[in-house]
């Protein structure tokens, strides 16, 4: 068959490649990882270190997001680090929107809340969280895994919490924005990570049709992490 346009005969060429397990080859480059001033995210197939006034973090993440090696995760780590540094007066409820391994949901608990609720729509990830909950040796009454988003969170939790985390995309957090006051107690708060610097303005626009306002905020990258308030 001529050639058109000129083009020359492509070469082919192989090699062989030696066999190894892709689905776990990537654990060798995933290393522990200090994060803010007290968290240490730590994969299970490691030993743990022999000393270290961190609190540990032991993950598996299987196919789910939430390793914290990505920036969003950090970002939701040391602001929910910042927002229980001090002493819990009372049984502190959370929520996990998003949960993917539930590193937010096993965070928040050994800093000292009471109890979270872990919500996720991908049912790999909700295994996922709850084997990472199990690694953590956390009980399954104190955190709570189910399938589904905000809506079954506050269904399941049956009264209103007092803080969430959501790390998912600026998208999905604006189109949940509606709900937030029915699953948080009046003087509740919320952590919101998946945000790019220039989607901001906004979600704040969003939030602040809905009550809601900025406290704090975080970036790293490109992204941006948002501790919010209901406004009194």
């Amino acid at each position: 068959m001529p050639l058109r346009w000129g083009l020359s005969v492509a070469e082919v060429g192989w090699r062989a490649i030696e066999e190894q397990d892709w689905a776990s080859s990537w654990k060798e480059y995933w290393h522990p990882t200090e994060v803010g001033d007290r968290l240490l995210i730590h994969p299970v197939w490691l030993p743990l270190p022999d000393q270290t006034d961190r609190i540990v973090l032991q993950l598996d993440p299987g196919v789910a997001f939430g390793t914290g090696a990505h920036a969003t995760t950090q970002l939701c780590l040391v602001a929910l680090e910042a927002q229980l540094r001090e002493p819990i007066s009372h049984p502190y409820i959370l929520a996990d929107i998003g949960c993917g391994t539930g590193i937010l949901a096993i965070a928040a608990l050994k800093l000292g809340a009471d109890r979270a609720y872990a919500v996720d729509t991908d049912p790999l990830a909700v295994q996922a969280a709850q084997e990472c909950r199990d690694l953590n040796t956390i009980e399954a009454i104190r955190m709570q895994v189910f399938e589904g988003s905000m809506d079954v969170a506050i269904a399941q939790s049956k009264t209103p919490v007092d803080g969430f985390c959501c790390n998912i995309l600026a998208p999905v957090i604006i189109g949940l924005v509606p709900q937030m006051a029915t699953l948080t107690k009046p003087n509740g708060w919320g952590i919101l990570s998946g945000i790019l610097q220039k989607q901001v303005p906004e979600v704040t626009e969003a939030l602040a049709t809905y009550g809601w306002q900025v406290q704090q905020a975080w970036q790293q990258e490109d992204w941006a992490c948002l501790k919010i308030a209901q406004r009194d």
